[in-house]
């Protein structure tokens, strides 16, 4: 199946991402150097002065400036930039640009052709053909690809995460001369083994349950009642329920994090606005007149959606919450 536009351009954006992220510490974008005893930032040592404080070189007050300038108020910045986007437009973070997000969706790819769901945990599983009709092969044998994936990415993490503790190029050249220490031997094998178990079993289940910047994001998002959301035009819920041909809905098939997108916000809550189920609605829509049935909605078309969404679901939300 060829990408819609729209999940072409958040692929482009995890791909530069998930570089990005490979590639901070080895130019000293943003890491902290454990054998020079200080971070780095845009090339330049950043120095909170609790060395010099302790050496007796500057005053308490002159070191509480420095923490105040240079750890907080920088953390406080980001923090609110990355709140105050997900207050507007929800997760986006997590869905276009956030390194785990988009092993979570390779993974889940993999595991579909592999056992025909997306996760070890789905009640059932997904129609075997895409939103536009084309088949989606199942194939148990892609084990032997979920698995080795899995230890490949979890094991790249671990080397990437370690280099932004340790110099980067003494890591690399150490990976590839077999001279790691045995400390960073140690923090490899754990690290990689830990990531291994979550890639394989507790992907969605991580983003939804422990990740504490998409849950705050979440949080501010749930607390504004004009943020963006996943719209649905309810009027037109009979032909919608049952879009694949007797064995579903595209849009609960599609989605990453296992959610049903047509239901109310606050169901809604680790949404990561990856945009898949308002894609597979496009498409499977393509042909009728009146369009898609799921669609992005802002501001005041967002209230006024949810507030009417939220009065014709109490009778679903009753019966256990599902549209």
């Amino acid at each position: 199946m060829k990408k819609p536009p729209l999940q072409r351009w958040r692929a482009l954006t995890q791909i530069g991402f998930f570089a990005l992220f490979t590639l901070t510490p080895i130019f000293d974008l943003l890491r902290y150097d454990l054998v020079a005893g200080h971070a780095y930032f845009l090339t330049l040592q950043w120095h909170l002065g609790i060395d010099a404080l302790i050496a007796g070189q500057v005053t308490a007050d002159t070191a509480a400036t420095n923490l105040l300038l240079y750890l907080f108020l920088p953390l406080l910045g980001a923090l609110g930039l990355v709140i105050g986007v997900a207050w507007k437009w929800g997760r986006l973070y997590c869905g276009w640009l956030c390194p785990h997000f988009s092993v979570v969706e390779t993974i889940n790819r993999l595991m579909l052709v592999a056992t025909g769901k997306h996760s070890l945990w789905d009640r059932q599983k997904t129609p075997p053909w895409e939103p536009d009709g084309s088949p989606t092969p199942r194939d148990a044998r892609y084990w032997l690809l979920v698995v080795p994936a899995a230890i490949a990415f979890a094991f790249a993490w671990a080397v990437v995460f370690l280099t932004y503790l340790m110099p980067p190029m003494g890591v690399y050249h150490g990976l590839f001369t077999a001279t790691l220490s045995r400390n960073e031997v140690i923090f490899l094998a754990a690290t990689t083994t830990v990531f291994s178990m979550e890639f394989l079993f507790a992907r969605h289940l991580f983003c939804r349950y422990a990740c504490a910047v998409g849950i705050f994001q979440s949080f501010a998002w749930i607390a504004n009642k004009k943020a963006m959301v996943v719209g649905f035009d309810r009027g037109r819920l009979p032909e919608c329920a049952d879009c694949l041909h007797g064995q579903g809905s595209a849009c609960d098939a599609v989605c990453p994090m296992r959610l049903k997108p047509r239901n109310v916000k606050r169901w809604m809550f680790p949404c990561t606005q990856c945009g898949q189920c308002v894609s597979a609605c496009a498409t499977v829509n393509r042909d009728k007149p009146e369009g898609q049935l799921l669609r992005w909605v802002k501001n005041d078309e967002a209230q006024r959606n949810e507030a009417r969404f939220s009065a014709l679901s109490k009778t679903d939300e009753d019966a256990g919450g599902k549209i």
